[in-house]
Formats: C-alpha cells, structure tokens, sequence
C-alpha cells in the first residue's frame, strides 16, 4: 500500500486482493495520531476503547457520542494520510438506522472517513441502511466488548458449536455492505475460515494470523501498562520509559539541577 497517498476504503479491499497486509492502531488524540502516521500505519481506529485508555472507565460502556466525536477531531486535524475509522458507542445506533445514520453523520462532520458497529445479523439491517445512505461501514464480530455483560466478560468466541453462527455473523456483515470486518478473539483456525470465505478484508485482534490485517489497542502494543491482554504484542515498553523520564524531571528539580542557567531565559537573549 502506498505510503504517501491518503488511504481509502478501496484500498484496503485491494490490499485484500492483492495478499497485502494491513496494519491498524487505535489512536485518540493528536499528540499520538502524527507518530502512528510517520510510522506508515494504514488504518486509525478511534475506538470506544478510549473509555478504557485514556477516560479511565472499565469497560467501553459509559463512552459518549460527544466523547467520539472530540477524540475523532483530534485525530483527524493532526493527520493526512491513514483512514480513520471511528467506533459507534454502545447507545447511539442499536435502536435503528435513524439513530445510528445521525450518530454516523456526528462522527463523518468530525473527520472519520468510516464508522465501525458491532454485531452481526442482528446489527445487518443497519448496516445495509447506513451504507444506503453513504456511510462507509466496517463490522465487527466475535467478541464484542458493549456486549461484555451479555458474553459474561472479555472470552474467545465462536468455539465449538458457537462457530457456524460467528461464521453467519460474518456473512450477513458482508452481504449488508461493510467493506469490512473485524474479528475480535475468535481462534485462529475459525478465523482463517472466515477469512477465506469474506470477499471483504477482515482486521483480526486475538484471531491469529491468517486475517487480512491486525489491530491492537496502541497501549497494549507499547507496553504503557503493566498488564496488557495475552493477545497482545508489546512492541515497546513505553511506560517505564515514561515513568522513568518523570521520575528523573521531579529528582531535578527536587535537587535544584532543573531548571540550570541553559534553561533560564535571559541566557538566550
């Protein structure tokens, strides 16, 4: 996939076509966003996962409309070429088309290019309604965190006898118009399947590595917390350097090293 030019839908379903792998991260503010685009990251997903991250929420539940939309500014105004995609929160599209094309529209306004939902053939008609209109849509399956209290919590899904329904869910995603999906912790072999069956590209998170791209929650993949999901590679250890670099700020100025005569001003005048 071209490094240069603004990604868009197309070019994840020819990416797909071609056996290119596609690469996503969630990202939620400016200051992060710009290095994920400097790194040729392909996708940015403003997940409701920001609840969890930054708003300091347990679950994905309580996160806003209102707070989708600002996240998704920040975002969008601090980089030119990955697709953002933004998550719909728990609330704002389940009850019909209405209420998820205006939630949808609220998100589009804020810079998304595309939204995500989550579901399968109970959320199909919502989605083909959505993409009617002109909404860029992306699925999501598996597990589904709004629905963590109906799963009983973050498990694999789709094992045993559950698989030919996940495999259903998938179908009628497509068949509804999503130019794709994602599966969140479904096993490898499972997903492989699906995979193969979707002419649409599916993003994988804990579904092994047989899926058309992957997705982690950028805190889990630079190791920003001591605990991270068993899924998840931590490509860095970003919050001890962190910690480090605070720690290291408040023993110089506790010490009176900082700020030394090279920080005062009148030095530079």
């Amino acid at each position: 996939m071209a490094k240069t030019s603004r990604v868009r839908v197309h070019h994840l379903q020819q990416a797909k076509d071609s056996g290119e792998k596609i690469t996503m991260l969630t990202a939620y503010d400016a200051l992060v966003a710009p290095i994920f685009e400097s790194a040729g990251v392909d996708t940015l997903l403003v997940g409701d996962s920001l609840g969890n991250v930054v708003l300091g929420f347990d679950s994905t539940i309580p996160v806003s409309l209102d707070d989708m939309v600002r996240a998704t500014g920040a975002v969008s105004r601090s980089v030119s070429r990955p697709l953002i995609i933004a998550d719909l929160p728990f609330g704002t599209y389940e009850s019909g088309v209405e209420a998820a094309f205006d939630s949808s529209v609220a998100l589009m306004k804020a810079g998304a290019h595309a939204i995500k939902l989550e579901g399968g053939v109970s959320r199909a008609s919502i989605i083909a309604g959505l993409v009617a209109n002109g909404i860029p849509v992306m699925g999501h399956i598996g597990y589904t965190p709004q629905a963590e209290h109906a799963l009983g919590g973050p498990r694999l899904q789709g094992r045993g006898n559950a698989a030919q329904r996940l495999i259903e869910d998938a179908i009628a995603v497509e068949k509804a118009g999503a130019f794709g999906i994602v599966l969140e912790m479904v096993p490898g072999k499972l997903a492989a399947e699906v995979t193969r069956k979707l002419s649409i590209p599916t993003i994988g998170i804990g579904a092994g590595p047989d899926c058309d791209g992957q997705v982690l929650v950028w805190s889990d993949m630079a190791g920003m917390t001591d605990w991270s999901p068993r899924f998840a590679r931590r490509f860095g250890e970003v919050g001890t350097a962190l910690r480090e670099a605070a720690s290291d700020y408040v023993n110089a100025v506790v010490s009176d090293s900082f700020p030394s005569a090279e920080h005062t001003r009148e030095n530079h005048e």
